[in-house]
């Protein structure tokens, strides 16, 4: 280490848990302050926001030319890896969603904010049919994101492979959705309540 960083990183250090104690201290007001409703979810897709247009660009420009009906597939497929590799999951001190463009300045976000920067980036790079998809039970709960292209559905779910089904109902079918599970999905326009 150069002489001098112990001290520079060891301030860092303590600084970061000044804030910390601080949020703690007012998680609760934050939290209320901070909370949306399910419905209004859609206000976390923001696909024509400064920074997920400059990387949406940025993906399509890496085709030459890029051709919605012969890129978008590979395309969408590099937006995932973006972010599956450069965002990193971090469960936050207190309940709070990140808008795309926060997620991606500080490359840090739990699975909801993942999901919503996927979700925008797509709609972005011109598929409107992007969601994310929320399945909860009980303690449990699954997010990712799927889209409609050429007649087939793709999901991308971090900690899995993208998959591929011949139609919404093959993929719901494949989640045993059971009366006992809250399904929910939404994009930039609608919050639908799926079960």
């Amino acid at each position: 280490m150069v002489k001098g960083t112990d001290k520079a990183y060891d301030r860092e250090v303590r600084l970061n848990g000044l804030y910390l104690s601080i949020i703690s201290r007012y998680r609760d007001h934050i939290e209320q302050s901070e909370h949306l409703s399910v419905a209004e979810l859609p206000k976390l897709i923001t696909p024509r926001s400064e920074l997920v247009a400059k990387k949406a660009e940025e993906i399509k420009n890496g085709f030459g030319v890029y051709s919605y009906n012969s890129s978008f597939l590979e395309a969408s497929v590099k937006a995932f890896a973006f972010v599956r590799d450069e965002i990193e999951d971090a469960v936050m001190p207190l309940e709070i969603w990140l808008l795309p463009d926060e997620t991606m300045t500080f490359r840090l976000g739990d699975i909801v904010d993942r999901n919503t920067l996927l979700c925008s980036l797509l709609i972005a790079m011109g598929n409107p049919s992007s969601k994310v998809f929320v399945y909860s039970r009980g303690a449990a709960r699954r997010v990712f994101t799927y889209h409609i292209f050429k007649e087939k559905i793709y999901t991308m779910e971090f900690g899995k492979e993208p998959q591929e089904y011949s139609s919404r109902e093959k993929m719901l079918k494949s989640m045993k959705i059971d009366d006992d599970a809250t399904v929910y999905e939404f994009d930039d326009k609608m919050y639908i309540d799926v079960a």
